[in-house]
């Protein structure tokens, strides 16, 4: 199972990932990314995984 990994001191808070997994992240008043759930559930982690792509930072991944 893979874990969700975000890197505050990359992340913008442009928020793509939040439009494409909102289930997954949410970017805070603060404006960095919040991860949400730790780890896709099942069958979501195509859904993680385009959201981790979709970050043009590259602040987010899944190891």
């Amino acid at each position: 199972m893979s874990r969700i990994e975000a890197d505050h001191g990359l992340c913008e808070g442009i928020g793509m990932c939040e439009t494409t997994a909102h289930e997954y992240f949410e970017v805070g008043d603060d404006g960095f990314v919040k991860v949400l759930q730790d780890s896709p559930g099942a069958g979501d982690e195509a859904l993680v995984k385009s959201a981790v792509e979709a970050c043009p930072v590259w602040a987010l991944k899944l190891v």
